[in-house]
C-alpha cells in the first residue's frame, strides 16, 4: 500500500501548486520564467473555461507533486489526446512511486476518454526523467521539433505585423 494519495486538485490547492511550479522552475532552470500566480492558477483550473486539470500527489498531508495536463486533438486519428505539460515531485519523495502513479493514473484517464495519444516533452539534458519515460514504454520523437511564439510574435502575427 503506498504511502501516497493522488487526487483532482481543488480550488484549495492553487498556492500550493503555485508552489510546486515554482520549484519545478529552479530544477528546470527556468524560474524567471515561472510569473504565473495561483489567482491565475484557480481561474485556469476552475474558471468559467478550464484551460487544464491537474493530479496533486500528497504524502503525509502534505502536497509534494503534481501533474498538468489538457485535452489535445488528433487530426489524423480524429480523436482526443491526453498531453502532460508538467509532471514534477519534490526530490525528497522521489523513488516512492508517486511519479509512476500520475502517470498510470493519467494513462488510464486517456483510456476511459477513447484517447487516441498520450503525450508530453522532457528537456534533452535531463537524463534520469529520460530513461524513466523509456522504461515505461514512452517513445521519444527525435523528428519533430517544438515551434513556440510567445505573446508578442502571436499578437504581431495576429496584427498582421509578422515578418514576410
Amino acid at each position: 500500500m503506498p504511502d501516497f494519495l493522488l487526487r483532482a486538485a481543488e480550488p484549495r490547492d492553487c498556492g500550493e501548486l503555485d508552489r510546486l511550479i515554482r520549484e519545478l522552475a529552479v530544477y528546470e532552470k527556468l524560474d524567471h520564467q515561472a510569473v504565473g500566480t495561483p489567482d491565475g492558477l484557480h481561474e485556469a483550473l476552475f474558471g468559467p473555461r478550464p484551460a487544464c486539470e491537474a493530479v496533486m500527489a500528497e504524502r503525509h498531508g502534505r502536497a509534494v507533486g503534481f501533474a498538468l495536463y489538457f485535452t489535445t486533438f488528433s487530426t489524423f486519428l480524429c480523436k482526443p489526446g491526453l498531453y502532460l505539460e508538467d509532471l514534477f515531485v519534490e526530490p525528497g519523495h522521489r523513488g516512492a512511486g508517486i511519479g509512476k502513479a500520475m502517470l498510470r493514473h493519467l494513462a488510464a484517464l486517456a483510456v476511459e476518454r477513447g484517447c487516441g495519444r498520450f503525450e508530453w516533452r522532457v528537456l534533452d539534458w535531463n537524463e534520469p526523467s529520460i530513461r524513466f519515460y523509456e522504461s515505461i514504454g514512452g517513445k521519444l520523437l527525435p523528428e519533430w521539433e517544438l515551434v513556440r511564439m510567445t505573446a508578442p510574435e502571436f499578437t504581431a502575427l495576429a496584427r498582421g505585423e509578422g515578418r514576410g
